[in-house]
């Protein structure tokens, strides 16, 4: 059964299912609600736990052993399996399958996993833990939704603050949700219940944000040239090598003036989509909007642009990286078509 994060807390108030399986891409959200679920097992009688490890060198036998050995005293017991690379291999997954079909009543089992592609999610293993029990998907808010998260985050310990002031908080804990959890905390403990204004908010939040590429290439395909700019400075600062940063941009371009060119021929965009491996919903919604904006003839000069930046990187061409990086970002980031840089 698949459940939605915001259904978790109802679902622990009933009598807990056999077995859980929870992954995604915010270990803080994961946490969190392995963190409710056994709580709750304690509240119903779960009074043992036993905690395995799924690494290097990890005996899979270990996983029947677990679920097969009540203590003296027939307690309940918790089953904790974390699985840390999501990539229980083929023993594994033989395992897995095994323990979904002979799950006992006095055993309840929590797996938990990182985010997993959708090769994983098609595997045998993963489709067989999901029928068996609950599966939970916990992924970190996007940003557009960051605001409400921190408003309701708030709201947790009786305080509140403006659209200006959660916008404040977002943007200063962008990629970086345990830093979010953290400066909401201070915030409860520095601050009375009631209403932040937002010049509490500047004095008491520290920037925290964590800059990483793959949020640069989100901005870019939303077509956000403010965020594409602050990501290049976080990332600047953070000293990321240039070759990496290119790296992503001209993938993300050429991939888009493959796209731009069939659709443009009038393929259908569903094979498009697969020849390219975009098979999450938010990124082909994103590289649809990206689309809607880019011609082929600006792509083909972003890849000019692209091209130049590389010999730039490798001393065969004058002027300044990170200046160019911003121009190719706001060159993406416009509607209007541009003229290939020279």
């Amino acid at each position: 059964m698949i459940l939605r994060p915001e259904q978790l807390s109802a679902h622990l108030e009933k009598p807990l299912a056999p077995l859980y399986l929870l992954h995604g891409n915010e270990p803080l959200l994961v946490l969190e609600a392995a963190d409710a679920i056994r709580a709750a097992a304690r509240r119903q009688g779960y009074t043992e736990r036993e905690v395995l490890v799924a690494g290097q060198g990890f005996r899979w036998d270990s996983l029947q052993n677990a679920a097969g050995n009540l203590s003296l005293f027939g307690e309940s017991k918790l089953v904790d399996l974390r699985i840390p690379n999501g990539k229980p291999g083929r023993e594994g997954g033989e395992a897995l399958q095994r323990h979904a079909r002979q799950l006992d009543s006095g055993i309840i089992t929590l797996v938990t996993l990182p985010e997993l592609d959708w090769t994983a999610r098609k595997a045998s293993w993963f489709t067989a833990l999901t029928e068996a029990g609950v599966c939970i998907e916990l992924n970190a808010p996007e940003r557009e939704r960051l605001p409400d998260w921190i408003g309701q985050r708030l709201a947790r310990q009786q305080q509140k603050a403006s659209a200006e002031g959660l916008a404040f908080i977002a943007e200063h804990v962008e990629g970086n949700l345990l830093a979010a959890h953290q400066e909401i905390l201070k915030l409860g403990l520095l601050q009375p219940p009631g209403e932040l204004d937002l010049d509490t908010i500047r004095s008491a939040v520290l920037n925290v944000a964590r800059y990483d590429i793959d949020s640069l290439r989100t901005a870019l395909l939303e077509g956000d040239p403010a965020r594409c700019s602050r990501l290049l400075d976080g990332l600047r600062g953070e000293g990321e090598a240039p070759p990496l940063v290119l790296w992503a941009l001209a993938t993300e371009v050429r991939s888009l003036a493959r796209l731009r060119a069939g659709l443009d021929a009038g393929q259908p965009a569903a094979g498009l989509f697969k020849a390219e491996r975009i098979y999450d919903e938010r990124r082909r919604q994103r590289t649809q909007k990206a689309l809607g904006r880019l011609s082929a003839p600006q792509l083909q000069a972003s890849i000019l642009h692209a091209a130049k930046i590389d010999r730039m990187i490798k001393g065969l061409a004058d002027g300044d990286v990170w200046d160019e990086f911003l121009m190719l970002c706001l060159r993406l980031t416009r509607h209007a078509p541009a003229t290939p840089r020279r």
